[in-house]
């Protein structure tokens, strides 16, 4: 596995750095050798950020943490990580490493079998959708106090969804063609 580092805010030491890739490469179990994890690393105030994106040949594993100690964090979302490869490992298994699940316990997450949560879709809702721009999207998205919009793009006629971003700006997803 090849592991990248970057920093926010933040002057990563050789010790951090080490520490980052002996604990991130554990999860190279799971993984092709040839997988790629990124690993940023960030400050804001008080607030230490890991995040890790491992993205495969069958789409994108993230986690990301905030807490006020970088090492906590670390430790954190990598068993976050490994909680959701362990938890989705049946779907997951046809593009993960062969025998991947085989032997051998978790490295960050222990098993417990008594959390497996089964979430199902409870409520489904319709809307109508007429075609809008992006910034009558985001008056649509402040007036409801949602914080996520889903609508029909007037420039292309595709649906996007527009969504508030944790440092208050937004973000939109939009399929690619």
């Amino acid at each position: 596995m090849r592991i990248s580092i970057t920093g926010k805010n933040i002057e990563i030491s050789d010790y951090l750095e080490d520490l980052v890739v002996k604990k991130v490469a554990k999860l190279d179990k799971y993984f092709p050798e040839d997988t790629e994890a990124h690993v940023t690393l960030a400050v804001e105030r008080s607030r230490h950020i890991v995040e890790v994106t491992i993205p495969y040949s069958g789409g994108i594993i993230r986690g990301e943490v905030v807490s006020g100690d970088m090492y906590a964090s670390v430790d954190s979302v990598l068993a976050k990580l490994e909680r959701q490869i362990v938890k989705h490992r049946t779907k997951l298994e046809k593009n993960l490493r062969q025998g991947a699940f085989k032997g051998g316990e978790p490295v960050y997450a222990p098993i417990d079998d008594d959390a497996e949560e089964t979430r199902e879709v409870v409520r489904v809702k319709r809307f109508a959708m007429k075609p809008m721009s992006v910034d009558e999207a985001i008056l649509q998205l402040e007036l409801l106090g949602h914080s996520f919009y889903v609508f029909e793009n007037a420039e292309n006629g595709s649906v996007n969804v527009l969504y508030q971003r944790n440092d208050g700006n937004y973000g939109l997803i939009a399929p690619e063609r």
